[in-house]
C-alpha cells in the first residue's frame, strides 16, 4: 500500500487520555496473523471498540459519530508501549489516522510510524493538557514548518528529523527512499 505525502493536515482530533496504552492494546495479537496493513483498521482497538459478540462498544471513542472523520490521535503518555510489532501504526493508518500526538511516545512505536507514513508528534504536557480537555478540536499539523496550530492560532513547534521529513513529505518508506536513488547506488558500485 502506497504512503500517501504528508504535508499539511487539518482535522478534528480523537483522545484516548490514558497512559500506558501498549502496542497489544492498539492492535491484539490474535490479529497479527497477516504480513498486509489493510483491514488491520477494523481491528484497532478491538477489544475496547467492541463486546464479545462483536457488537461496538458506544461508549468507546471510536464509536461516536464525532469521531467520524477525524485523522489525528492524540493519546496519553507513554503511548505504543510494549512490543515491538509495526502492525500497530499499521492500524492506525488503515483506520484513517495520519497522526499521533502524545507527550510521550515509546521509540521503536515512533519509528515505525514513521516507517509507514504515520507522523507522531511530541507536545508539551500543558499542550497535551490543553488538548486532551478539548476532543473533537480543529489543529493544523505541518511536516515542513514542524508546528502543530491549535485552534486558538498558537503554533506549537514539534521535532522531527530532517530524513523522516523528506520522506513524509514524499510519501516514501526507506525501500522507496533507496530505490529513489537507485542509479546512484549503480553508479557507485561500478566505481567500486
Amino acid at each position: 500500500m502506497p504512503i500517501e505525502p504528508f504535508t499539511i493536515l487539518t482535522s478534528r482530533t480523537v483522545v484516548l487520555p490514558g497512559a500506558n496504552i501498549d502496542t497489544d492494546q492498539i492492535i491484539p495479537a490474535r490479529f497479527l496473523t497477516t504480513t498486509t496493513r489493510a483491514g488491520l483498521g477494523e481491528h484497532l482497538f478491538a477489544d475496547w471498540r467492541y463486546l464479545p459478540d462483536g457488537t461496538p462498544r458506544s461508549d468507546f471513542v471510536l464509536n461516536r459519530p464525532e469521531a467520524h472523520g477525524c485523522r489525528i490521535l492524540v493519546a496519553g503518555g507513554n503511548f505504543g508501549c510494549g512490543s515491538s510489532r509495526e502492525h500497530a501504526p499499521w492500524a492506525l493508518a488503515d483506520y484513517g489516522f495520519r497522526a499521533v500526538i502524545s507527550t510521550e511516545l515509546a521509540d521503536i512505536f515512533r519509528s515505525n510510524c514513521l516507517k509507514n507514513g504515520l507522523l507522531p508528534v511530541i507536545v508539551d504536557e500543558p499542550t497535551s493538557a490543553w488538548l486532551i480537555e478539548h476532543p473533537g478540536a480543529q489543529v493544523t499539523l505541518d511536516v515542513l514548518a514542524g508546528t502543530l496550530t491549535l485552534p486558538r492560532g498558537a503554533a506549537v513547534p514539534f521535532a522531527l528529523e530532517a530524513f523522516a521529513r523528506h520522506c513524509l513529505l514524499r510519501g516514501l518508506d526507506e525501500l522507496d527512499y533507496l530505490l529513489e536513488r537507485r542509479n546512484e547506488i549503480e553508479a557507485f558500485e561500478r566505481r567500486a
